[in-house]
């Protein structure tokens, strides 16, 4: 998946400000976990709400294992509430399909147009060994705009914090 094809899958009209939630899952979805999960997190954006007024969400799954959910908060703010409610949906996910969404251990790279994860741990194994080099795109999953999800989500890794940890153990 592409940078631009991530773009298009985005709303358009969303403001570049909207907050970001990203939940990588330790493991690909299949198809029909994919169709149903989108299908789940479609219904919840539709009726998402803070304080009993409707936010403009989104929330959709990228590569069969990350979900992206976006909320634009130049109509409606979100709030503690209406942001724990999004926790409990993932939460419900972990619980319903039997997966870790809230690893942050486990780094994504993409890897022959596959993501594939890595513990940190393995790190400069990988990068020794070729599995990832500088130019390997690298899921930043820190992003909190839509903005930065479209120009900062994908990262070489030599543009990431990930290439200092790697350089810091190979010296």
């Amino acid at each position: 998946m592409t940078i631009a094809a991530i773009k298009q899958l985005l709303p358009a009209d969303f403001a570049p400000d909207s907050r970001v939630w990203i939940y990588q899952s330790n493991r690909p979805f299949n198809e029909r976990e994919t169709l149903e999960i989108n299908e789940q997190l479609h219904q919840f954006a539709t009726q998402w709400q803070s304080h009993g007024t409707p936010v403009k969400g989104f929330g959709q799954l990228f590569f069969n294992q990350v979900i992206v959910l976006m909320a634009d908060e130049n109509a409606t703010g979100v709030s503690g509430c209406s942001t724990d409610s999004s926790v409990r949906v993932i939460k419900s996910l972990e619980r319903q399909y039997e997966v870790n969404l809230f690893d942050r251990l486990l780094l994504g790279f993409v890897v022959k147009d596959q993501l594939q994860l890595l513990p940190m741990a393995q790190l400069p194994y990988a990068f020794e060994k070729g599995f990832i080099d500088e130019n390997t795109l690298y899921l930043n999953n820190t992003v909190l705009t839509k903005q930065e999800l479209e120009e900062k989500w994908l990262l070489p890794v030599k543009d990431s914090w990930v290439m200092k940890k790697v350089a810091s153990v190979s010296k």
